[in-house]
């Protein structure tokens, strides 16, 4: 693969047999949820060679819906009380595989905090999964997380599912529900943060963004125009959007497999978040930092490679800790071996979700001796230990920051791509 450049969370069920898996997003187990019923689930199988037919949905042993494909979005009307609900999909094989879920509908206005429990110790980033009932008759409008009084999160609809990073100590929150009709309820939620850091937040709505084109097969950066590659970012996007101020990114052009890579400098020189550290007594402080985002995809056919990055450049010594979803190159993720200058898959399955949200959480780590450190990547609520360490390597004396990157890989005919980056924090200790 290409040379780095200077770069709700789902709550999942998997069912068995291993080579076939059904992945539900929504409902989830145990859920209190209003008369309609969102199901959101995908399936796979590795076992029939001609893969999934069709999926459906059981309520109360009762098949309500079916759908062709190995995707499921539905809304269904359910009474109120607790069902017995089944996900399921059938193969071309003739097998099937299926998860089952309880859930609770309520016909009362309120809020469901799933997690985090209440007076809990907890250690960030902080999962929040809560869904809402309304009165209303037009239903729930949206959900949101207040952290000390201030709105910290929006998710349209009647569920919400979001990791956040919140500060070291005694945070107090609030899971509130507004509906169409002009009401709200919510539920208090306080939490004791352990191991906390400091958060920069919503960096995709930040001024400062640079870019540069990586043309195949050399990938040296190169800034617009560069012959055979397009690219662009707008930002202050309010659909597709979790928070209402997304930003939208675009590759083309007709040099097969180039890349584009956005760049943020957070902390240091140029940076845009007044952290200069002119002084240098900043950067060598910091040893954790987690980059978390969502993004949309809009065509993972065309989709070669995402890549999330993290770098760190102090006295003359350069750290990348590069995180690239190979989504067709096999569908894993690679880590960027600073050494020998190569990406190096780790094996872990890069499942995107296509035309929707994604939620990437990555946990990095400067080691003894500047070493890279390679922790966990998380991938709409799938959590893999990376545990990988890479040397570091040598820039110049006066470079001095920490800068995060996101980057678009083309395809082999650079196929047009469009993609959306949003709630995307940033938190060092």
């Amino acid at each position: 693969m290409k040379a780095v450049a200077s770069v709700i969370l789902f709550m999942l069920f998997f069912a068995a047999p291993t080579f076939a898996t059904v992945v539900v997003s929504s409902p989830w187990n145990g859920e209190a949820v209003g008369s309609t019923v969102t199901y959101l689930a995908t399936a796979t199988t590795t076992t029939c060679s001609k893969g999934v037919a069709s999926m459906g949905v059981y309520v109360d042993y009762k098949l309500l819906y079916v759908v062709n494909g190995t995707t499921l979005n539905t809304a269904l009307s359910v009474s109120p009380g607790t069902h017995n609900t089944v996900v399921e999909e059938w193969d071309y094989c003739g097998g099937a595989t299926f998860v089952s879920m309880t859930i609770t509908v309520s016909t009362q206005s309120g809020v469901y905090v799933n997690s985090p429990a209440n007076n809990s110790t907890v250690s960030t980033p902080v999962n929040y999964v809560a869904t809402a009932t309304s009165t209303c008759p037009k239903g729930v409008a949206s959900m949101g997380v207040y952290v000390n009084n201030q709105l910290m999160v929006v998710r349209n609809g009647t569920s919400l599912n979001a990791q956040m990073n919140l500060g070291s100590g005694t945070q107090k929150t609030v899971v509130e529900e507004w509906d169409y009709c002009g009401g709200a309820s919510y539920t208090p939620i306080n939490v004791t943060v352990q191991g906390g850091g400091t958060i920069l937040s919503n960096i995709q709505s930040s001024s400062g963004w640079n870019s540069w084109g990586q043309l195949a097969p050399n990938y040296a950066d190169c800034s617009a125009p560069c012959s055979g590659l397009t690219w662009s970012m707008l930002q202050h996007i309010s659909s597709p959007s979790l928070s209402g101020n997304a930003s939208q990114f675009n590759i083309g052009g007709t040099t097969p497999y180039s890349d584009v890579l956005w760049s943020n400098p957070l902390i240091g020189q140029f940076s845009t978040q007044n952290l200069p550290d002119t002084n240098h007594t900043l950067l060598p402080t910091l040893h954790n930092f987690t980059y978390d985002a969502y993004f949309y995809i809009t065509n993972a056919s065309v989709t070669q490679v995402m890549e999330f990055d993290i770098n760190m450049y102090m006295n003359g010594v350069a750290m990348l800790w590069g995180n690239q979803c190979n989504n067709l190159g096999g569908k894993v993720w690679d880590i960027w071996d600073n050494v020998n200058a190569k990406w190096v898959s780790t094996g872990v399955a890069c499942n995107l979700i296509n035309n929707g949200w994604n939620h990437v959480t990555v946990h990095a780590q400067r080691g003894s001796g500047n070493a890279v450190v390679y922790q966990s990547i998380s991938l709409n609520g799938v959590t893999a230990n990376i545990n990988q360490t890479y040397a570091p390597f040598s820039v110049p004396v006066s470079w001095w920051g920490i800068t995060v990157n996101y980057q678009m890989d083309g395809d082999y005919k650079q196929s047009a791509n469009t993609t959306y980056l949003d709630s995307f924090n940033f938190t060092y200790w």
